[in-house]
């Protein structure tokens, strides 16, 4: 599948529109260039699921969790760029969260390949030309 993210004023649009194809799965691992709007994106589909903290990137913290307000589900978003060794995210207990049957949006996935769940979505994030986004899944 794919979506356009022409502009950030229809980013909630394209989170919408992703929010109706989640299905059953847990797990989506989101690849992208640093500036690709990964985050920006995430934020907007944790918006759409309705959570109404304030959702920020867990660059240093790794994982943030944030609950939806109309579900009441739990959703964590991971950010593993500055993982350094696999051991620290088996240290943080990665399984918990993976396997917990909450939704996991998961940054820079490719530095945790190894341990991503075999039914893990693989979402692509790439900028076209004009600026706008183009997401795959």
């Amino acid at each position: 599948m794919q979506i356009k993210i022409e502009s950030l004023e229809t980013i909630r649009e394209a989170a919408r529109e992703f929010t109706k194809h989640i299905g059953d799965h847990n797990v989506f691992a989101f690849y992208g260039k640093m500036g690709a709007g990964k985050t920006t994106f995430i934020k907007a589909i944790c918006e759409e699921l309705g959570v109404e903290e304030v959702i920020t990137s867990p660059t240093f913290a790794i994982v943030n969790e944030y609950r939806s307000a109309t579900t009441d589900e739990l959703i964590y978003h991971f950010d593993f760029y500055r993982i350094k060794k696999l051991e620290e995210v088996y240290d943080m207990g990665y399984e918990d969260y993976f396997y917990s049957g909450a939704l996991c949006f998961l940054e820079w996935p490719e530095l945790i390949e190894d341990i991503l769940p075999g039914d893990a979505v693989k979402v692509t994030i790439t900028e076209a030309e004009d600026g706008s986004r183009v997401v795959e899944f």
